[in-house]
């Protein structure tokens, strides 16, 4: 992610969250990638759901975020794992 989309994601989130704030994550992962996501998540219960075929799982967390800055981090973090979507 560029800086320049990071400052804008973060505006946004600033403009639409009252931290600390409920923040939810959805990420589809190919399978076989989940234990990579819920390791993001150490803390918190994950909702894992596998596609028709069985071959992508989406998984979606919900967490207490203290900022905008938190649900960057997780973010970036999550952009190194190979073949994720973040929704």
């Amino acid at each position: 992610m560029d800086d320049q989309v990071i400052e804008t994601f973060r505006a946004k989130l600033d403009e639409h969250y009252r931290w600390p704030a409920l923040y939810m994550f959805k990420f589809i992962v190919p399978k076989g990638k989940e234990a990579e996501v819920k390791q993001l998540f150490p803390t918190h219960e994950t909702q894992q759901k596998s596609s028709r075929e069985g071959n992508y799982s989406s998984i979606t967390v919900q967490i207490m975020a203290p900022s905008s800055e938190a649900v960057i981090a997780i973010y970036r973090k999550a952009a190194g794992i190979e073949g994720l979507i973040a929704l």
